[in-house]
């Protein structure tokens, strides 16, 4: 499949088509059924990894996937598409789900690389009460290194990278959403040679055991720690059996006087990533550090409008 006239064609034309798709992008709010994927290019699996620990209630891989020979620009905070095998009984062809590509992109290799990660899904059906496994992401999570898949992208605008290195950056994920913050951080540190402005991460999650790229099993930010200007704050839910979310107020409010700094300061940028639930709880703190809801939609359409403001919400 990685040398057949199809993914030959697919080399030469998808690039062009990628950069037209994201001229006409605009924000995260996008609909799978509005996506142009073109002509999907084969990906080979060439790594995955649990991200959680062995005993963690739930399963989050690191997947790695070499393209094939094919060009594909992608930046920070884009998502790929990942066209798993859809249901013949319904006449569909793929199954087409987004993930955040979690590393930068590294141009000395021959051919492209793209990390995603992927929580391995479970849901219940609210007409039947049947329970199922979600196709994308199970199909992900058993796929084993030498198979191939198929990918379209990159889509959605991505995380920019302010060109003066004395700007602070504050950048929150919930659960998965880490998986661009991870990008970014090795980015600035590894790709730029560091960064003069504070670097601060929240990042959260069900329990420890979750904490996806800080936790006993593996811990990708403990390279960075030594760094001067960078720090990591943990985010958990204090009532994980009754499926609470990560208690993003609680860490806010240990470090009160420090985001409300950053928030006033004129040279911050934040990124949020995650799923969309966790917005309203964000603007809740977010109000109570700024002194109030009114203040906070001030400051935040400030930071909006100054283009300091980015979100990547699924």
């Amino acid at each position: 499949m990685r040398n057949d006239a199809a993914t030959v064609a697919a080399n030469e034309s998808w690039a062009q088509g990628v950069r037209h798709q994201l001229n006409r992008q605009r924000g995260t709010d996008m609909r799978l059924d509005d996506l142009n994927l073109g002509t999907p290019i084969a990906a080979e699996l060439v790594s995955t990894r649990s991200l959680t620990a062995e005993h963690a209630a739930e399963e989050v891989r690191e997947l790695v996937f070499e393209l094939d020979s094919g060009p594909m620009d992608f930046a920070i905070g884009q998502s790929v598409a990942v066209l798993a095998p859809g249901d013949p009984a319904f006449k569909q062809e793929h199954h087409v789900r987004l993930y955040t590509i979690a590393d930068a992109p590294k141009l000395d290799q021959t051919k492209p690389e793209i990390t995603i990660c992927v929580r391995r899904c479970h849901y219940v059906d609210e007409f039947s009460g049947e329970a199922f496994d979600g196709i994308a992401s199970n199909y992900l999570c058993d796929c084993a290194v030498g198979e191939t898949i198929l990918v379209a992208g990159p889509f959605g605008l991505p995380f920019v990278v302010p060109e003066d290195k004395t700007a602070n950056l504050l950048m929150i994920g919930l659960g998965t959403g880490i998986a661009p913050f991870r990008a970014f951080i090795r980015h600035i540190y590894s790709n730029l040679g560091g960064w003069e402005g504070k670097v601060r991460i929240f990042h959260g999650a069900h329990t420890g055991l979750e904490m996806l790229y800080r936790n006993d099993h593996l811990d990708d930010f403990a390279q960075f720690m030594d760094e001067e200007t960078f720090a990591a704050f943990e985010a958990v839910s204090p009532r994980p059996a009754w499926d609470a979310p990560a208690d993003f107020e609680a860490a806010f409010k240990a470090n009160e006087g420090e985001i409300k700094a950053l928030l006033d300061a004129e040279n911050t940028y934040v990124y949020v990533a995650g799923l969309a639930k966790v917005k309203e709880s964000l603007d809740e703190v977010f109000g109570w550090i700024a002194g109030g809801s009114e203040a906070w939609r001030k400051r935040k359409q400030q930071l909006v409008d100054a283009e300091r403001w980015s979100e990547l919400i699924y």
